[in-house]
């Protein structure tokens, strides 16, 4: 690797909505616009740091960073966190970087991040891979169930409760490391603010509207998404990752790296979506 294309782990001290963040993020300095990843909930910026392995991205540019309420992180304040914090800090992170435009892959509770970042700048965003973001209300019916029980125990605990009893791909990975990752203070409010948006945030029309070439990605466990026709019919690309689930970059990370560096091979301007028909 060239000498200017190290990577860099640094605190980032940022002050967002009046709390005061210690962000942990990871970066490098290379060749054209930087990816800037945003992970998923229960999930961290390690997620994403194959891109140094992956001989397709040799030198490229990128930012990843643990979101507040996860990871190495720190939040005065976890009780302020719900997605539209995120997307500040979001924004706060990119400017203190000095990120002008950029290229974005979200997954998960990061891919309804990086939707509602895009959709308040769409004019520094370059492109938009989405790894199984939230778009529609039936994105979050078990976080919806979680929030109206009303037996003992509090949302956290009875996530990761029901994680024991889920068949699906990495879904034992996914709930062992769910305590290291996630600060149990963070989750109610991240958890109430996700399910407000997937049922009044006009989630899906917001995605497809955005100005720039995107690509939808998801395991083949979720092959009976909705709204997956509407994608397709609307210019967005499909990328349906084999023996995986929600968490491709679990259950199959050379499959998902393969898809997203395909995606950014060639020229993405001539991939602008065509005119929007829902």
């Amino acid at each position: 690797m060239p000498s200017g294309h190290r990577v860099v782990h640094e605190q980032l001290r940022l002050r967002v909505q009046g709390v005061n963040l210690d962000v942990a993020a990871i970066r490098r300095d290379g060749d054209g616009e930087p990816i800037v990843f945003l992970h998923g909930f229960g999930t961290s910026k390690e997620d994403f740091t194959d891109i140094t392995q992956r001989h397709e991205f040799t030198g490229r540019a990128f930012l990843a960073y643990d979101a507040p309420g996860c990871g190495a992180t720190e939040c005065a304040d976890l009780g302020a966190i719900d997605v539209p914090f995120l997307v500040d800090t979001a924004r706060t992170v990119l400017d203190r970087a000095g990120i002008g435009r950029y290229h974005l892959v979200g997954h998960s509770l990061g891919g309804l991040t990086a939707l509602l970042l895009a959709h308040r700048e769409p004019g520094r965003v370059l492109s938009f891979v989405n790894i199984k973001g939230t778009l529609a209300p039936e994105d979050c019916a078990p976080t919806r169930q979680l929030l109206a029980h009303q037996g003992p125990g509090d949302v956290f605990d009875r996530f990761v409760a029901n994680l024991r009893h889920v068949q699906g791909y990495s879904s034992g990975l996914y709930m062992a490391n769910m305590p290291y990752k996630v600060r149990r203070g963070a989750v109610h409010g991240i958890f109430r603010s996700v399910v407000e948006l997937a049922d009044h945030g006009n989630l899906l029309h917001k995605f497809l509207a955005l100005p720039f070439p995107k690509m939808y990605l998801y395991g083949e466990e979720c092959a009976s998404l909705s709204y997956l026709p509407s994608l397709d019919a609307n210019g967005v690309e499909l990328a349906e990752i084999p023996h995986s689930g929600h968490l491709p970059l679990y259950s199959n990370p050379v499959a998902t790296w393969k898809r997203i560096a395909a995606f950014y091979a060639g020229d993405l301007s001539q991939r602008i979506p065509a005119a929007r028909r829902w």
